[in-house]
């Protein structure tokens, strides 16, 4: 087996069997002269990715599933973009609603794939990273532009957050944690959960995704 070092490798996180077994088909296909390693769990993922740092090799590419069994994908790319962040990192799922593309993105992801697509867009989506081109699925690029193509709502609409809390909920829509933006903010971690609770009521939501997408109607992020 060639060096890590001298050919890329690709990590596929998925669980199930069959789907990794044609996602390690599609990845082959899209890149011929890359190495794809799969896993089915984060656990097992993780110990990988430890050996490969330990090694000093660099991993190209992660493609990511989102359900499985021992947590979520979500915090995988999370921990690529912090451990690896040369790496480019993909999401493969089921899930095209907002509330998981925008945790996604917001996590970290470059690319998102819906693996209802037939194999052969698939393969051409992913080749776009050869261009320097996000690979992402028409109608998530087309739920992304709508997005932006809505006029941004006023900083002090009917929620009437404070000065303190946009502050937070824009550091939420740009990935950072409860711990991180407390830091950021020079107060205690129990202060800006607080801060977080009082924004979900105000925003009448319940999820991080939903709080990035009010972030990004209201021109925070």
């Amino acid at each position: 087996m060639a060096d890590d070092n001298f050919q890329r490798t690709c990590l596929l996180l998925e669980d199930h069997a069959a789907t990794r077994s044609w996602l390690l088909n599609v990845i082959s296909q899209a890149f011929p002269d890359t190495q794809v390693v799969s896993h089915a769990s984060l656990k097992s993922a993780w110990a990988w990715l430890d050996g490969l740092s330990a090694r000093g090799a660099r991993l190209w590419l992660a493609v990511v599933d989102i359900g499985l069994p021992d947590g979520s994908g979500i915090s995988m790319i999370r921990g690529l973009a912090e451990r690896f962040p040369d790496t480019r990192r993909v999401v493969a799922t089921i899930f095209g609603d907002d509330a998981h593309l925008l945790d996604a993105i917001s996590a970290g992801a470059e690319g998102y794939i819906l693996k209802e697509e037939e194999p052969e867009r698939i393969v051409a989506t992913l080749q776009r990273i050869e261009r320097d081109e996000p690979p992402l699925s028409p109608s998530i690029a087309r739920r992304m532009l709508a997005h932006f193509r809505a006029p941004p709502r006023p900083i002090d609409d009917a929620a009437n957050l404070t000065g303190r809390e946009i502050e937070t909920l824009t550091l939420l829509a740009r990935g950072l944690t409860v711990g991180e933006a407390a830091a950021r903010l020079g107060l205690k971690p129990h202060t800006v959960a607080g801060y977080v609770k009082i924004i979900y009521q105000k925003l009448n939501i319940s999820t991080r995704a939903e709080a990035t997408r009010e972030a990004i109607n209201r021109g925070l992020a």
